[in-house]
C-alpha cells in the first residue's frame, strides 16, 4: 500500500480503534490485540515509568511527567546520525511551526536518543540549537536499557532496525494518551500533511481546512521540483535567505558540478573523506550534517537542472542572492 495513502487510512481506523497504523501493524508494536478506547490499555500498566534525562539536564518520568493525559508526537533520533534524522528533526521544526503556540499545550514532541551513552544532556543541547527547536520539544537521554525498553513499548523498535543504514526507520508515533489512542506516521512527510493528518486524529476543531480535492487544478510539477520540495526545502532555499543549511540561489554557478552531483548524493561520504568545501559548509552551520536522502544519478541531475532553472529565470536577482550568501 503506498505510504500516504496508509497514513490516511490510519487516521480514520485510529479514532475508531487503538491501532495507530496501517492495518497489518498494531502499536504500541507489542500488542496482542485491540482493545477499546475505554479500556486504555495503553495507560499506566503498559508504559514504562523510567527516568529519562531532557536536553536541559532535568530528569522526568517517561509516563507520568511525559505521557499521562498528554497528546504526543514520538520519535527516535541520535546526533551522530548521518542519513534520516537530520531530514526528520528538519520536518519536525517545519511542523512545531505550523502547530504554533499548541506546541506545549495541545501537543508535545519527544525525541529520544537511541545513542544515550553518547547523546548526553550537552550534546542534545546543541542539537537543538542547530536546528533552532522551540517550546513544547524534548530530546530526550537515559539508561541505555531503559531507552531500548521504551522504544520498544512506545512501537518505535522493530525487529529489522538492525538492517537499516541509521538504525531505526523513520517513524513518527502520535498519541492521545487518555483516550488510549496511537497511529503511525513518517516523520519525513510533508508537513502540511502531516499538520491536517494529526490535526485530525486528534479531534481539533480549528483547523483550517483546504478546498475540496474535486476543485483542485492538476499538478504540473516537474521531477526535479518535487525531489527539491520533498527532500531538500526542510533545509533549504532558493533565495530566500539560509535555512538549517545555505540558501541554494547561486549554487550551481558557484560550485562545478561534478562536486555538486557527488555531495548531492553522498555527503557523509565527502564529509568523512575530510573534502574541504564539505567540511567548510559543516563548520559555518553549526555541524549540522547535511543528510544523505538516497538519491540515484537521474535524480540527483533533476534537481540541479531544477535549481539551473530557478536560477536562469530571473539572473540578476540570483546572482544578488549569491552574493548575499557567500
Amino acid at each position: 500500500m503506498p505510504r500516504r495513502l496508509c497514513i490516511a487510512v490510519a487516521s480514520a481506523v485510529a479514532l475508531l480503534t487503538s491501532a495507530p497504523a496501517c492495518a497489518h501493524e498494531v502499536a504500541p508494536a507489542q500488542a496482542a490485540q485491540q482493545q477499546p478506547a475505554f479500556n486504555n490499555r495503553w495507560g499506566a500498566g503498559y508504559f514504562p515509568n523510567v527516568p529519562l534525562v531532557t536536553q536541559d539536564g532535568k530528569t522526568v518520568r517517561f509516563y507520568d511527567d511525559l505521557l499521562k493525559d498528554k497528546s504526543v508526537a514520538v520519535n527516535v533520533i541520535y546526533t551522530r546520525c548521518k542519513d534520516e534524522c537530520p531530514l526528520e528533526t528538519a520536518r519536525m521544526v517545519q511542523l512545531a511551526r505550523i502547530f504554533g503556540d499548541r506546541m506545549g499545550r495541545d501537543i508535545f514532541f519527544y525525541s529520544i536518543s537511541i545513542d544515550p551513552e553518547y547523546d548526553t544532556p550537552q550534546v542534545l543541547k546543541a542539537y537543538t540549537e542547530k536546528y533552532d527547536v522551540g517550546p513544547g520539544w524534548l530530546f530526550l537521554s537515559g539508561k541505555p536499557e531503559d531507552i531500548k525498553l521504551v522504544a520498544k513499548k512506545i512501537g518505535l523498535s522493530r525487529g529489522s532496525d538492525a538492517a537499516n543504514r541509521d538504525g531505526h526507520t523513520a517513524s513518527l508515533m502520535v498519541g492521545d494518551v487518555a483516550a488510549g489512542q496511537w497511529m503511525r506516521n513518517s516523520a519525513v512527510d510533508d508537513p502540511q500533511f502531516l499538520s491536517v493528518t494529526i490535526g485530525n486524529f486528534l479531534g481539533w476543531r480549528d483547523l483550517k481546512q483546504g478546498r475540496s480535492y474535486t476543485e483542485a487544478r492538476p499538478l504540473n510539477v516537474g521531477q526535479g521540483e518535487f525531489l527539491f520540495g520533498s527532500r531538500c526545502s526542510a533545509c533549504h532555499t532558493i533565495g530566500q535567505g539560509d535555512k538549517i543549511g545555505p540558501d541554494l540561489a547561486g549554487v550551481t554557478a558557484r560550485r562545478d558540478r561534478n562536486w555538486l552531483a557527488r555531495y548531492v548524493q553522498q555527503p557523509d561520504k565527502m564529509l568523512a573523506e575530510g573534502d574541504p568545501i564539505a567540511k567548510a559548509l559543516f563548520e559555518k552551520y553549526r555541524n549540522a550534517r547535511m543528510p544523505n536522502v538516497s538519491l540515484g544519478a537521474a535524480d540527483v541531475a533533476a534537481v540541479l537542472s531544477y535549481l539551473e532553472s530557478r536560477d536562469s529565470a530571473s539572473p540578476a536577482q540570483a546572482r544578488k542572492e549569491s552574493a548575499s550568501t557567500r
